[in-house]
């Protein structure tokens, strides 16, 4: 009965949370509307006083909205419809890109992006996970979760990014692969594995940044590189919230418990060493301002690629090598046999 009781304070305390938190995205909602109307005001009167203490308003809204998110918080925050995909970081950062299609053996898979173009004057190869943005744009990208074309088609631009010495920067977002049987009858499993071998020892700098959501072997399909960084809000795990609740609590409706137990976000993942940088997020997350989350992404990858073209190439897959090596831990010998 104690226990019970608990249980429903817990809940209840949830519950004035997600009110409270209701209330100040309608108040920022309110805010955003008000600011709006007034930069678009035709009086004539010197508005601007005005529209610096609503805006000042808003941020201070914002950091208390976003100072304290709880794991599954931050995974909703990673979801958000607005938040920007793929396509969007291309034409803010990309000069000159060309999309190349297709894999040269089945078809083109629209959930993964691939192509030639210049980001901070450096040429490079982007790959990215687009979920699309319009309704219909989703369901063709099939909404960030690629085929086994999709990955053969990226891993064959890979090789011919490394042909030309270009390095190679992919934008993860995707809640995991494809799944479906038409995906497996086609090799979806062998082909992540085949792009994990082959990118672990390519002989061109690798970048992966997950932008979004991070989601088991669909994000490691693209995920191998010499740097792997995340965005603040952004998540990456084994498996979503969801699916671990499914298995462990027979319910979805322990999402928020498994978030808690699987150590998805930017922090954790960065405590744990799985990550090299949790790269920053405007006031809001990366949704409130496109732009500027684009302008830190671009200064990040451009510093990486000077970092990484510093060194040089057999050294550079060793360090590669050893790192991903290092990921995890293990027991042996008497420790083991103590266990």
């Amino acid at each position: 009965m104690k226990k019970d009781k608990q249980k429903d304070k817990l809940k209840d305390k949830d519950k004035e949370k997600e009110k409270d938190k209701q209330n100040t995205e309608n108040i920022i909602l309110e805010l955003d509307k008000r600011i709006d109307e007034l930069q678009h005001s035709t009086t004539g009167d010197d508005l601007s006083a005005q529209i610096k203490e609503l805006e000042e308003q808003r941020i201070s809204l914002l950091k208390e909205l976003y100072s304290n998110l709880a794991p599954y918080e931050i995974v909703k925050v990673a979801r958000h419809p607005l938040r920007p995909p793929v396509s969007d970081y291309i034409k803010m950062m990309v000069d000159d890109f060309i999309e190349l299609h297709g894999d040269r053996n089945y078809g083109d898979d629209r959930a993964i992006t691939t192509g030639f173009g210049s980001i901070g004057g450096k040429k490079a190869l982007i790959i990215g996970q687009h979920k699309g943005k319009t309704t219909k744009e989703r369901i063709d990208c099939n909404f960030g979760m690629p085929n086994p074309e999709g990955y053969r088609k990226a891993l064959q631009k890979m090789k011919l990014a490394e042909k030309f010495h270009l390095p190679i920067i992919t934008l993860i977002d995707t809640p995991g692969a494809n799944p479906d049987i038409g995906a497996e009858e086609r090799g979806q499993a062998h082909a992540i594995a085949i792009n994990i071998a082959e990118m672990s020892k390519l002989r061109t700098p690798v970048i992966c940044i997950v932008i979004g959501e991070g989601g088991s072997g669909g994000a490691l399909g693209i995920g191998v590189g010499d740097k792997f960084s995340i965005l603040k809000y952004a998540y990456c795990s084994v498996i979503s919230p969801e699916g671990c609740a499914a298995i462990l609590w027979k319910s979805k409706d322990n999402a928020e418990d498994a978030a808690n137990a699987l150590k998805l976000t930017a922090q954790e993942l960065f405590k744990l060493k799985i990550v090299d940088e949790v790269i920053p997020e405007p006031i809001g997350a990366a949704h409130s301002n496109p732009k500027k989350m684009a302008d830190i992404l671009r200064e990040t990858i451009v510093r990486y690629i000077d970092e990484l073209q510093a060194v040089p190439l057999d050294k550079l897959i060793e360090k590669r090598y050893k790192k991903y090596r290092k990921f995890g831990s293990f027991l042996g010998g008497e420790e083991a046999a103590i266990k």
